[in-house]
């Protein structure tokens, strides 16, 4: 990926949801300008979520999802759709009830409406096979009659699109805030065997880019180089950002009076969940014998021997607690609803996901009250620099000493 592409988890996600050959699948491929959907006369053909992130006039950079049929369904493939559907909504910036504009609204858009306004979704409901009526009923606030078919109105159901992503909250910084011109700030980056050759992964890259825009100077270098290059500049750093897996090598290097932390505490901050983060992560003192604990990854990449997730944090975990645990590993859109049977919750830094799901992730552990941090948090606290990590943020240093 390069440094100017939008990431899937900072576009607006579109979802298009209803019933069964409504037509959402030549809605999405008419709205897009693209075959991005199968289309058939068959009821039920999307079966799994398709999506594609692109550029949508006059939207911009977006996430289109095209969701399976929401019926009054039975049977396994039936509960599989509807479950699926549910799924999505985790994660949708707005949503496109479409509708069969021969039929109307039924009961499962009406429980479509109904799961909207409880996540306090914006939405639109689209009145899709207008050709097929004489004539074109009157609309109401929040309504669109169009033609998937004829292309009828699809201009204007872009428009009544972007006028409901004007009221989305304001792109937060990663560091852009915390710097300011002209600063160096050394970025600690070890060569990740997960990423393809030749590429830096997504946290890195976004944070390169923030930092350029802030007019700041990244100074990227691996460990093994990080002690010559602080020794190399003009001028003290504001600020050092290490991978978590080498905090201690990047602590030992850093000057104490050079501020040191992470790159998965700052998309911790960047994502909305760092008080949250700091809180849980004392409950890695409180496990006790085969406890369980969840490890969460928002992406699905291809896992290497020595992966942080899945090899490294749990051995880092048993070899401070003396303790044998219970790992449980989830990875995309898997993420339980249930988490009564876990004593802690401890995600990844969350870059390939959206602001929504992370909150609908959050709440549900708060709702819970089972403990939530992450991979970042979780590594300075094992490593004995946890409180030094977060100095940039006095009050969550102050907190951990309550």
């Amino acid at each position: 990926m390069s440094l100017n592409e939008t990431p899937s988890g900072n576009r607006l996600h579109i979802g298009f949801f209803g019933r069964r050959n409504a037509g959402k699948s030549s809605l999405v491929n008419a709205v897009t300008g693209q075959d991005l959907a199968v289309v058939s006369e068959v009821k039920g053909t999307t079966t799994d979520p398709v999506q594609k992130a692109m550029e949508l006039l006059p939207l911009g950079p977006v996430l289109i999802i095209d969701t399976p049929g929401f019926d009054d369904d039975s049977g396994p493939l039936g509960e599989k759709r509807v479950e699926r559907t549910r799924r999505i909504l985790r994660k949708t910036d707005v949503a496109v009830l479409v509708v069969d504009a021969a039929v109307g609204l039924t009961g499962p858009d009406e429980e479509l409406l109904g799961l909207f306004k409880a996540r306090g979704l914006n939405y639109l409901v689209v009145y899709n096979k207008s050709d097929l009526l004489p004539g074109l009923p009157m609309e109401e606030p929040g309504t669109i009659y169009v033609s998937a078919a004829t292309k009828d109105r699809i201009w204007e159901l872009k428009e009544k699109l972007a006028a409901l992503a004007v009221g989305q909250e304001p792109e937060p910084k990663i560091v852009g805030d915390l710097i300011a011109p002209s600063d160096f700030v050394v970025l600690v980056m070890p060569i990740d065997k997960a990423a393809p050759k030749g590429r830096l992964i997504l946290p890195q890259q976004q944070t390169i880019r923030d930092i350029l825009e802030a007019g700041g100077a990244p100074v990227v270098v691996r460990e093994t180089e990080l002690r010559d290059a602080l020794d190399g500049l003009v001028r003290p750093p504001r600020l050092v950002i290490t991978d978590s897996q080498v905090f201690d090598l990047a602590a030992g290097a850093t000057p104490p009076e050079v501020p040191l932390t992470s790159f998965s505490i700052l998309f911790a901050r960047y994502k909305g969940f760092l008080d949250q983060a700091v809180r849980g992560v004392r409950a890695l003192d409180r496990l006790a014998e085969r406890d369980r604990v969840l490890i969460a990854e928002g992406c699905t990449h291809h896992r290497q021997c020595e992966d942080i997730g899945t090899v490294k944090l749990p051995r880092w975990i048993r070899e401070r607690s003396g303790l044998d645990l219970d790992f449980v590993f989830t990875a995309g859109g898997d993420f339980p609803e249930d988490l009564s049977p876990y004593r802690l919750v401890i995600h990844c830094g969350a870059c390939m996901l959206n602001e929504r799901e992370m909150k609908h992730r959050q709440r549900a552990a708060l709702g819970q009250k089972v403990p939530f941090t992450n991979y970042g948090l979780a590594i300075a606290h094992l490593r004995g620099v946890l409180k030094r990590s977060l100095g940039l943020w006095p009050s969550l240093v102050a907190e951990l000493k309550s």
